[in-house]
């Protein structure tokens, strides 16, 4: 009686690796990487993970959206989102990444384009989804002020930290800074 259930759950388990093969052979070798990528994914306890278009959709690019809430330094308690979009030449071209909450910070403005090295030219295929998250959960935890797509938060950040971690809190609060009204994010 043993045998045979073990022989029942080996011929099942082949069933399902055969249905696999047949699935993953329909997809592009994108998609295969990024099933891949997907499945070995660890995420942080402060990131979250949905997935907007499946990657074995046919008809749309895979989409993910991330939602990462730091839970320290000076952009702790916020809620970010962020769009990434992975076209039919990943992982040899970067997923295309950006932020939908209009947020103040050096690295990303206020359309939400994101600066960030392995998004553009440090990228390699040798990179995966898990560096894009880590990447950008970086961007929090040390804005880097060197590469900046908002240059007067940048320059803030350089010249008076006290009163550039004071413009995010508000700005996160959805308050006006230099002029400019942000999300609320908290």
């Amino acid at each position: 009686m043993l045998k045979l259930r073990q022989l029942q759950k080996k011929k099942q388990e082949e069933l399902a690796r055969t249905n696999l093969l047949k699935t993953t052979d329909l997809l592009p070798a994108s998609r295969i990487r990024l099933q891949r990528d997907l499945e070995t994914l660890d995420l942080p306890p402060c990131v979250e993970l949905q997935i907007i278009n499946p990657v074995n959709g046919m008809n749309e690019h895979p989409l993910i959206q991330l939602k990462i809430t730091p839970d320290e330094n000076m952009y702790k308690d916020g809620h970010f989102l962020f769009n990434i979009e992975f076209g039919d030449n990943y992982p040899i071209e970067a997923p295309k990444v950006k932020c939908l909450n209009k947020i103040y910070h050096p690295n990303i403005n206020v359309s939400g384009n994101i600066c960030l090295n392995i998004l553009r030219e440090d990228w390699s295929p040798a990179l995966d989804l898990q560096t894009v998250v880590i990447g950008l959960l970086f961007l929090f935890l040390e804005p880097n002020p060197k590469d900046p797509l908002n240059k007067i938060a940048a320059d803030q950040l350089i010249s008076n930290k006290e009163l550039f971690i004071q413009k995010v809190r508000s700005a996160m609060s959805g308050g006006y800074v230099d002029n400019e009204i942000f999300d609320y994010v908290l």
